[in-house]
């Protein structure tokens, strides 16, 4: 699908059994990306954080693909995407990116499935193109400037100063100490790991994932634009998905998305780590579905659910209902 071109010669690290998809590249105004296309109906447009690539989105692809045509891309620098001459890997140049890889594949009928960066680089998406956009999955990620609060001054001067740039670009300490510390239900498994840190294996490709901690704070003028033209698409009906295990995204960020969002469900999935895709999507399984529409009041849900048992939010006006998990009993995680 799309009309960028495939291609089978992707690194040769990338597992087929791990990511058993065709791999798609466009070229994008000077950029390289690389992404997924697969399954057909409603639209998911799926967007990462940071060090992750489209690969931690590959379990909830093969599990949606029967019912949704899943997309899923990797900013420039990121994965198995590059960066054009001069690129700098602001956020709000993955903003434009994204945007504009929207706009090629001439995308509507979407549904934003956004976790971490992949929030505010959507949101921004988003904004700029409502009449694309059917409905928004957020999961553990904001959309607003958050200078002055401690929790994030901090882990963006620690992380984003010069020291921890360093360690980032020469340690890959992102890959190394995020990750696994983002998991709280499961260990990630050696090859999986593997996957992350072959996609930013030199000090050079490591760059794109060393500049987003400092961009917490210091894109603040992108993420104001984000907090102010939220009002374009707050009306659409959201899903939010929470992690209560998260290092880096705590209650008082998905009250205030509950605040904001009017047309929302909220589900949290309990004891889960940050990168929910991956840490949540095998812990439970669901016990029974129920359906509420745009029209309902906003709910939540207590229970933990696998990332999987989600489905796209509908439009304002139409009858299909969001199905939500409301009751589900844990299994062991397996991999």
């Amino acid at each position: 699908m799309g009309d960028g071109r495939s291609s089978a010669g992707r690194p040769d690290w990338v597992s087929e059994e791990l990511f058993p998809f065709e791999s798609h590249f466009l070229d994008l105004d000077g950029h390289r990306v690389h992404y997924v296309d697969e399954g057909a109906g409603p639209t998911l447009l799926l967007l990462h954080g940071n060090p992750t690539w489209s690969f931690v989105y590959r379990d909830v692809i093969q599990r949606l693909r029967d019912e949704f045509r899943c997309i899923a891309l990797d900013y420039p620098g990121f994965g198995l995407s590059d960066a054009g001459p001069g690129y700098e890997y602001l956020p709000e140049q993955h903003a434009a990116v994204t945007s504009a890889f929207i706009e090629r594949l001439e995308l509507s009928g979407v549904t934003l499935v956004a976790h971490d960066w992949g929030g505010p680089i959507g949101l921004s998406a988003a904004e700029r193109s409502p009449h694309r956009f059917d409905g928004l999955v957020l999961a553990n990620t904001w959309g607003w400037p958050v200078n002055g609060e401690l929790h994030f001054e901090l882990f963006s001067h620690t992380m984003g100063g010069l020291v921890g740039r360093e360690l980032i670009r020469r340690l890959n300490l992102f890959v190394n100490i995020m990750i696994p510390a983002g998991h709280r239900r499961r260990t990630p498994s050696p090859a999986e790991m593997r996957h992350y840190r072959a996609a930013l294996s030199t000090r050079q490709r490591r760059h794109a994932s060393a500049v987003l901690p400092r961009s917490i704070i210091r894109s603040r003028g992108f993420l104001a634009d984000v907090q102010h033209n939220l009002n374009v698409i707050e009306q659409l009906p959201a899903l939010i998905l929470w992690a209560d295990g998260d290092i880096a995204f705590r209650d008082q960020e998905r009250q205030r998305w509950e605040t904001t969002l009017p047309h929302h469900t909220t589900v949290t999935l309990h004891g889960a780590g940050h990168y929910l895709q991956s840490d949540a999507l095998r812990s439970s399984r669901r016990r029974c579905a129920a359906g509420t529409g745009p029209e309902a009041p906003p709910r939540r849900s207590t229970t933990p659910v696998p990332i999987d048992d989600r489905v796209a939010p509908d439009r304002p006006g139409r009858r299909r209902p969001v199905r939500a998990a409301c009751r589900a009993s844990p299994q062991p995680a397996a991999r």
